[in-house]
């Protein structure tokens, strides 16, 4: 049975389509796809992520640990920052790619609602020396505020300042008068917060921040434009663009392998990877006539099969199709032409730079 977050009744309530994700009820869309990912474009939107799933790592030997677990650099992280890294298998396809967060005296973890049970059990198969392991996933909901104009709509409810909290940083303090972590992290392209609160006082969080946000036109944000905003900015999606099958060098995350640290899984593999050079890798490109790439539609270069689409969509701020897919490395040089096969047409489609909207050149 899918599970249902302590916002469960306040989406229904609100008539979102709900759909099974992650192993998870969550709403999908409120008044539509579209109006609310342009919503968050222009002003301000809300989001339930509590599905995402937190482990906290604590011990003597937690930080060491994590860097063998993850293939950035853990070592790095001074309290209040958060990083973003990938866990590898040893043959270097990707576990999961995850948030760490540095507090005082303990780490936490941010990983995907799909792979909880997954990462959950690889990193207690790897456990070792003075490390303590605490699923606290059901004790923390999580409440995104995205949009360019949200930090005027954290601020009025945080019980700290918020101007010094840079991108990828943290502070703890109250959000609504409900203690929190305030995290200045998304995955949208838009300037933001995230708020990690417990779930009994979600409800009262998700409500103050509504109306404090009523003067900026906020809308509540479903999971559908949560997935567009995220591919008009060029981040991968766990499942889609990276799995088990991909390494980061060939995702375009090299600069998450850093293997001048030390031992970490993966770390052999990926370095001859990173030496002799992927033979396929991801790149994003842009339909150069009327069409919408999905998962899996096969891309060609003179009817010849050249790789696949992992993500596409209709990019409601561009007007065009763009996609997220894996091409032969010969294929991937910004503005390479190739087609993508939909259904029995061939759509012309070049490469692009990511991301593919960026708000702060608009």
């Amino acid at each position: 049975m899918p599970e249902k977050t302590a916002l469960y009744d306040v989406h229904a309530s609100l008539g979102a389509k709900i759909v099974e994700f992650g192993g998870f009820l969550m709403p999908v869309q409120y008044a539509g796809i579209v109006q609310e990912h342009r919503r968050v474009r222009a002003s301000v939107g809300v989001f339930d992520i509590s599905h995402m799933g937190e482990f906290l790592v604590r011990g003597a030997d937690a930080e060491q640990f994590l860097n063998y677990m993850t293939t950035n650099n853990v070592g790095t992280l001074q309290p209040g920052q958060a990083q973003y890294t990938v866990m590898c298998y040893p043959e270097g396809g990707i576990v999961d790619d995850l948030l760490v967060y540095k507090y005082p005296d303990y780490f936490m973890l941010v990983v995907n609602a799909a792979n909880i049970t997954k990462d959950w059990d690889w990193l207690q198969k790897n456990q070792s020396g003075q490390v303590e392991l605490e699923d606290a996933s059901r004790d923390i909901s999580l409440i995104a505020v995205q949009g360019p104009d949200a930090p005027d709509v954290v601020k009025q409810l945080a019980s700290r300042e918020l101007e010094q909290v840079k991108y990828y940083h943290f502070t703890e303090g109250e959000v609504a008068g409900v203690r929190a972590t305030i995290s200045r992290t998304g995955y949208t392209g838009e300037p933001g917060f995230e708020l990690y609160v417990p779930p009994d006082a979600a409800g009262q969080v998700w409500e103050a921040v509504l109306q404090a946000g009523e003067p900026y036109d906020i809308e509540p944000i479903g999971l559908g434009a949560r997935d567009t905003l995220r591919l008009e900015a060029g981040y991968c999606l766990y499942g889609n663009d990276i799995d088990e099958t991909t390494t980061p060098i060939e995702a375009g995350l090299n600069w998450l392998v850093k293997l001048q640290k030390g031992e970490f899984i993966g770390r052999s593999v990926l370095r001859k990877v990173k030496e002799t050079g992927p033979a396929r890798t991801l790149v994003g490109f842009e339909l150069v006539s009327r069409g919408i790439p999905r998962h899996d539609y096969p891309i060609v270069f003179s009817g010849n099969p050249i790789g696949r689409v992992t993500s596409g969509t209709q990019s409601p701020m561009l007007q065009k199709g763009i996609g997220l897919g894996y091409v032969d490395v010969a294929y991937a040089n910004e503005g390479t032409t190739f087609n993508v096969r939909i259904r029995d047409r061939e759509i012309p489609a070049k490469v692009v730079d990511l991301p593919f909207y960026d708000s702060r050149k608009k």
